[in-house]
């Protein structure tokens, strides 16, 4: 092997190995996203479901009022 073919050939290693190493700091990264993501949703939920329960109680009392109203005359 000449010099140049085994310059190459470690750099072509070397690239490869950070790669990986990249790569497994990625997933490593990803996970701790999805589990962060799956506890905020989890400590959420109570809180969403409340605001949609009331979002229905308001949309259901606005439909009260608006049954009350007098209706506009057509002219």
């Amino acid at each position: 092997m000449t010099t140049w073919v085994l310059v190459w050939l470690v750099i072509g290693l070397v690239t490869v190995v950070a790669l990986i190493a990249m790569m497994i700091g990625l997933a490593r990264s990803a996970t701790v996203l999805a589990r962060s993501a799956s506890r905020l949703q989890r400590d959420l939920a109570p809180a969403a479901a409340e605001l949609s329960e009331e979002a229905a109680r308001a949309s259901r009392t606005s439909a009260g009022f608006s049954d009350k109203l007098p209706k506009p005359r057509a002219e």
